[in-house]
């Protein structure tokens, strides 16, 4: 494996159920993900990330202080959001609390920014859906700013100006920061004129389509004159147990109620066993099924696309506690060995 390749977990806190079928609250469902991303630490994943939802199928509307929890009772993992609805927030408060979530993890704290593929945020908060654009591209510009921890003077349409603001707390070595991209160019270009590392939202269709963004990202990042080396993550749904079959069998129906949950809403067709046949294949963007199964995906994602980490939404509708502590433990334990080595060998 390169040295600076990682494998992490994200989750968007869904509302699981519990071995007897019944739905979890969501207070034990975010007390779950809390003892999940202790599990991720001790089996050595790089990262875990928790999204930022403002409905019914998700427990986590409030992803820092989930993460804070979690920074008291783990010693390495890199702890972030994936993502933090920019857009809908403010970078202040932002930056605020993540340099608070970094001291508090000891220098551990990520932020995947996003503009969000769910809109609850926009009205719960009292923003203008007609403002989408502008209201990510203002915020971004003064996140970015206040990134550098020096006195801030900005001015746009979206909050109100700064002159000369010195924002606290201080952090000990700066915060690592993404931008999530689902696959618009003019996004990735955005993301390196900023100069953020790349988190791929890769959850549909096969992984190479994917190769044209990440070349223009890295051509995109020298014409504005970044030298460094900037990561490429990609983050993709999955499920691990002890066979495909089981893996399989487990995942299905809690995808199906997710997306058909979700899909009512947005006018997709109901899914399908033969939908998640190609999901879970080469060309889709599942990562579902043993160990060897995953872990031979992932290697051939990564290779494909460049990227330094690959991050596995391990939390799909409505699995419960106890297979997802198993899917982590196989992630750490077996699947990320086998990355390692399918990597070095190619």
């Amino acid at each position: 494996m390169r040295m600076n390749t990682q494998l992490g977990l994200d989750t968007f806190g869904d509302v699981t159920v519990g071995d007897d079928g019944e739905r979890l609250s969501d207070a034990q469902t975010i007390r779950d993900i809390v003892d999940q991303a202790v599990l991720a630490d001790q089996v050595g994943l790089s990262f875990f990330g928790v999204g930022e939802h403002h409905r019914r199928e998700f427990a986590v509307s409030s992803p820092e202080l989930v993460l804070a929890a979690a920074a008291a009772r783990t010693e390495s993992i890199h702890l972030g959001t994936a993502v933090t609805v920019l857009s809908s927030d403010d970078p202040v408060r932002v930056y605020e609390r993540f340099a608070t979530l970094d001291a508090l993890s000891s220098g551990r704290a990520e932020v995947i920014l996003g503009r969000g593929s769910f809109i609850e945020s926009f009205p719960l908060f009292g923003y203008d859906l007609s403002d989408y654009e502008v209201l990510f591209e203002e915020k971004l510009d003064l996140f970015s700013q206040l990134l550098t921890e020096k006195p801030v003077t900005w001015q746009g349409t979206t909050r109100a100006s700064l002159e000369a603001a010195d924002v606290y707390p201080k952090t000990e070595n700066g915060i690592r920061a993404w931008v999530g991209v689902g696959g618009s160019p003019e996004s990735v270009v955005r993301t390196a004129r900023y100069g953020y590392g790349l988190m791929l939202a890769i959850i549909g269709g096969s992984a190479e389509r994917f190769r044209p963004y990440v070349d223009l990202y890295h051509r995109s990042l020298a014409s504005f004159g970044h030298t460094d080396p900037m990561p490429v993550g990609i983050h993709s749904p999955g499920h691990i147990a002890d066979t495909d079959a089981q893996a399989w069998d487990e995942l299905y129906p809690a995808m199906e109620a997710n997306r058909n949950a979700i899909g009512a809403e947005r006018g997709w067709p109901p899914y399908s066993r033969l939908q998640f046949q190609h999901d879970i294949g080469p060309e889709g963007a599942v990562y579902a099924g043993s160990a060897e199964t995953v872990a031979r995906k992932i290697a051939a994602t990564m290779s494909t696309l460049g990227a330094t980490r690959f991050d596995l939404k391990y939390a799909n509708g409505t699995l419960s506690h106890s297979k997802l502590m198993h899917s982590i433990e196989l992630y750490g334990t077996k699947v990320a060995p086998l990355v390692n080595e399918m990597l070095s060998a190619s």
